[in-house]
């Protein structure tokens, strides 16, 4: 396999930090947007570009000649008292994006989405709803990966409702939503990023829970 050219936006973040090192080690090149004075975050053979990630002509003066979009940019720490956040940052890096990708060398885009629909988090579910109905209007291939809550270092709570969720996808009438809203740990994530990366699909593609959690590198 080729390495990939890939631009990454919120590379910095919970799990675009741990995602640039796992693909420079399997050989693809990676610029990720940073802005001014963020830059010492980043490490590694990571090509760093000073960037807003909010505003199209700063991305595409950024993109050079990448092939694949990683959109990771997100409000920290989702609450619903966030929602003017998640417009204001969350739906407007995508909408960016969006006008970015025109006569870009962008074959493929990777968009961290969420689970939906869902009773909870209403504001922050229809923005990521929103941002997916955007990039469908575009014709790049899109990957929409959808997870819930995703455990790892800082973000394990959740583990105490195992034993609920095993019961939950036991029962016919709940099955489906507890499979949709269910736990996926960051090296699922990780996983499910680096093999779509890897082998793009030719149009849209959703990575829901239970696929994610099939993902192995």
């Amino acid at each position: 396999m080729l390495g990939r050219k890939i631009f990454l936006t919120g590379g910095t973040g919970y799990l675009g930090s741990r995602l640039i090192p796992l693909l420079l080690v399997r050989g693809h090149e990676v610029t990720a947007l940073a802005r001014p004075g963020s830059e010492a975050k980043l490490s590694g053979s990571v090509r760093i570009v000073a960037g807003n990630a909010l505003d199209s002509e700063s991305l595409r003066e950024s993109l050079s000649d990448c092939e694949t979009w990683v959109q990771l940019i997100g409000t920290p720490h989702p609450a619903p008292w966030k929602a003017r956040q998640f417009r204001a940052v969350d739906y407007r890096a995508v909408s960016a994006s969006v006008q970015a990708l025109k006569n870009s060398r962008i074959r493929h885009y990777v968009y961290l989405s969420v689970a939906q629909p869902a009773p909870v988090m209403r504001a922050y579910v229809q923005v990521r709803q929103e941002a997916e109905t955007l990039l469908r209007q575009t014709d790049t291939p899109v990957t929409f990966i959808r997870p819930w809550y995703v455990i790892g270092p800082g973000h394990r709570w959740p583990l105490l409702l195992t034993p609920i969720y095993r019961i939950l996808e036991r029962i016919p009438a709940t099955r489906e939503g507890a499979l949709r809203f269910g736990l996926v740990t960051v090296d699922q994530m990780l996983a499910a990023m680096v093999k779509t990366i890897e082998k793009p699909p030719a149009s849209i593609q959703i990575l829901d829970v239970p696929a994610i959690r099939l993902a192995r590198l």
